[in-house]
């Protein structure tokens, strides 16, 4: 008999100050599930900015605070 848990992990995260349950393990796997256009969303966690190309790099764990914003385009 398999004992081998394969259920995806569930950890809570606080998003824009609500908690919110996720199976993502990483920022971009987060932004993905969201459903929105990447380039729409700028990122930080845990009060530091995550730029788009550093996402997917970016691990989440239980307790992260991700905020999410309009980029500011312009010179």
């Amino acid at each position: 008999m398999n004992t081998t848990d394969t259920a995806p992990h569930t950890i809570t995260v606080v998003v824009n100050g609500n908690p919110e349950s996720t199976t993502a393990t990483t920022l971009q796997a987060w932004v993905d599930a969201r459903g929105v256009l990447p380039s729409a969303l700028a990122t930080a966690v845990n009060g530091n900015f995550v730029p788009r190309s550093l996402r997917a790099q970016q691990p989440l764990a239980e307790g992260d605070t991700i905020l999410t914003f309009q980029p500011i385009e312009g010179g």
